[in-house]
């Protein structure tokens, strides 16, 4: 296992997908968000990137904060986010 990803459940509602990956610790949550919906954009006819989304703790409901690097929050393995 490599030290430097978590792997996180992502839940998207617009789509109504879930998504187990991976993602590097070593980078900022918005650099996250940013990758995880080019990604999904490119793999779903139904999902349209918006500026105004965020990533949520699905058990919180707590907004990660863009600016922070992914080490730098409560994220770990098995953690449940929401792309909204």
């Amino acid at each position: 296992m490599n030290n430097n990803k978590i792997l996180i459940q992502l839940y998207i509602p617009l789509i109504e997908e879930q998504y187990d990956i991976f993602i590097p610790i070593n980078k900022r949550i918005g650099t996250i968000k940013q990758l995880i919906e080019k990604n999904i954009a490119e793999k779903s006819s139904g999902y349209v990137i918006k500026e105004d989304t965020n990533l949520y703790s699905q058990v919180t409901g707590q907004v990660y904060d863009v600016q922070l690097l992914v080490k730098d929050t409560d994220l770990k393995n098995g953690s449940r986010v929401i792309l909204l």
